[in-house]
């Protein structure tokens, strides 16, 4: 069985920032999510409240958190490249047993956006723990994830 390509590798073994100069700029898009679970009493808490705690906002703190995030990622992880972001949009739902964020991520450039997607969502997670973990320390994320990708070799669809 071949093992894929791993882009960041080069022939010798040593990792390394993609070069992308020959690569023409497309219109690429990523969307990510990331769910928080609630004990039930914390949950039916802050829906009551309407997701406000002495922190502020919950939700506003948790895009504007998200957004930062995404504008700095590749301040954070070594090989993506810095982009010019072009849009970037949060969505919070409730769903049964807490809350589901989806970032959507998009720009025209040579290199895609899912690591800005996927960190976006993940942080805007965390800043909700952050914002809400006096009321619990049993708050988690899980199924952080791509859930769609245009632009570049191939598009993805979970």
């Amino acid at each position: 069985m071949n093992s894929p390509s791993l882009t960041h590798i080069d022939q010798q073994g040593n990792p390394g920032m993609v070069d992308v100069g020959a690569k023409e700029a497309t219109r690429r898009s990523a969307r990510a999510q990331a769910e928080l679970v609630f004990p039930a009493d914390v949950l039916l808490s802050f829906q009551s409240n309407g997701w406000t705690t002495s922190k502020g906002a919950v939700f506003h703190t948790a895009i504007i958190a998200g957004t930062q995030a995404v504008k700095k990622t590749s301040d954070l992880i070594p090989f993506c490249h810095p982009l010019p972001i072009e849009r970037c949009k949060f969505q919070i739902d409730s769903i049964e047993d807490g809350l589901r964020i989806v970032c959507e991520v998009a720009l025209t450039q040579k290199t895609g956006v899912e690591m800005e997607a996927l960190t976006g969502a993940a942080i805007a997670a965390l800043t909700i723990i952050d914002m809400c973990k006096a009321a619990s320390p049993a708050i988690s994320i899980r199924n952080v994830q791509l859930l769609e990708k245009t632009g570049g070799k191939a598009d993805y669809q979970a």
